[in-house]
């Protein structure tokens, strides 16, 4: 497939075809005259830039539009079969993975591969081996695959590939090093805000134009969408809800400080405040297990909730008001249509929801808040690996 007109990025037939495929990848199918109307460009213009995406291989002619009578016009939509996009979701010491087509439709999907993520040589071939073992098993070409997205915690350079976790003293940037091995293009993102943009595409949100997605995990992430758009900052870095000052504590933070949010409201918080009740001698379905000194995990306490454990529920109610707190601030500041909970502890649906709605009634200013809806993930665990599809696929068209 060509994709000449990406290498004149700033030529005013790449931003009208990039027009073009903005509208299909958002709405679906067109004809030439609504193309036209929509990037308010001649008909004939259009109708050549067109040609010129069927002939690059980005889009396909659909047939004929079915209409009440007259001349029926011809459609247009994004061509599935023009590649794929590969994204990897990359946690603590797993990684999930998903691929889409050209269209946007996901593929396939498998999540928690043992995987852990070092700042090694090493590290970066069992990754890219690992992609290439995934797409091989599917029947992908490796040369069908236009790009690849992958997600990682921390602080993220999205335009120069760095990362600020891994690699940090590299003169390359972890992005380059991935696309040496892969002989593709590879973007980096920041798992949050990958997460927010595959549930604003493929998920829970509809028409809104205004987001907020708190990854709520082992740590508390934020992406946001403003205005139609993905929300980076001067610098990448926005969306560090986690490190907000908000508390009045002296936990030491994973960034060093005291007071941030995340020692109030977090999965690593939830394990915290959990350990201090059963050391107080607090009965729980998890108590035996702490007295005989075993490992208490995430995973224990997230099923201890699915089991009705009124200790881990009352423990997790604490957290999730605090969560809710820092939550009518944002309302009372972004003012947005939606606001999406996703992340591990979404997994404890109203029992995490109803702390947070009754945090955001009694904090935020009713005025400001009563039209925003507040809402969990649809995509749940695929949020990640399927925002870094779709990211990768943006990022490719010059679409972000």
């Amino acid at each position: 497939m060509k994709s000449s007109f990406l290498n004149n990025p700033d030529g005013k037939k790449t931003i009208i075809k990039q027009k073009i495929l903005s509208l299909c990848i958002n709405e679906g199918e067109y004809s030439i005259a609504e193309l036209s109307k929509e990037t308010n460009t001649s008909i004939p213009t259009v109708t050549k830039l067109v040609s010129e995406l069927i002939e690059e291989g980005y889009l396909e002619d659909l047939g004929k539009m079915g209409t009440s009578g007259g001349r029926r016009p011809s459609i247009y939509g994004l061509k599935a079969s023009a590649g794929y996009f590969i994204g990897a979701d990359i946690s603590r010491n797993t990684v999930s993975l998903a691929v889409s087509n050209f269209k946007g439709s996901i593929i396939d999907y498998q999540d928690d591969i043992p995987f852990t993520l070092e700042s090694t040589e090493q590290s970066m071939d069992e990754l890219s081996g690992l992609l290439r073992k995934y797409i091989s098993k599917l029947g992908i070409d490796e040369d069908s695959v236009l790009a690849y997205g992958v997600n990682l915690t921390g602080r993220i350079n999205h335009i120069t590939g760095y990362s600020f976790s891994y690699f940090m003293g590299e003169d390359k940037p972890l992005a380059s090093m991935l696309e040496d091995r892969l002989k593709a293009p590879v973007y980096i993102e920041n798992d949050s805000r990958a997460m927010a943009y595959g549930e604003y595409i493929c998920g829970v949100a509809s028409n809104e134009k205004n987001m907020l997605f708190i990854n709520v995990s082992w740590g508390l992430g934020m992406g946001m969408v403003l205005d139609g758009k993905l929300h980076y900052g001067k610098s990448g870095f926005s969306g560090e809800i986690g490190h907000f000052p908000l508390l009045d504590n002296d936990i030491i933070c994973q960034c060093g400080k005291v007071g941030c949010l995340e020692t109030g409201a977090s999965g690593l918080a939830l394990h915290r405040l959990l350990m201090d009740k059963l050391k107080e001698g607090k009965a729980s379905i998890l108590s035996s297990k702490f007295s005989a000194g075993d490992e208490i995990t995430l995973d224990d306490i997230l099923g201890a909730l699915t089991e009705e454990d009124v200790l881990t529920i009352e423990t997790l109610e604490e957290a999730g008001s605090t969560l809710g707190r820092a939550i009518a601030g944002l309302i009372n500041i972004f003012n947005p249509d939606l606001v999406v909970v996703g992340g591990r502890l979404s997994v404890a649906e109203e029992y995490l929801m109803l702390p947070i709605k009754s945090a955001i009634n009694k904090h935020s200013l009713n005025i400001v808040s009563k039209g925003t809806v507040i809402k969990f993930s649809k995509l749940g665990k695929k949020a990640g690996p399927i925002g870094a599809c779709m990211l990768s696929r943006s990022h490719m068209l010059g679409l972000l």
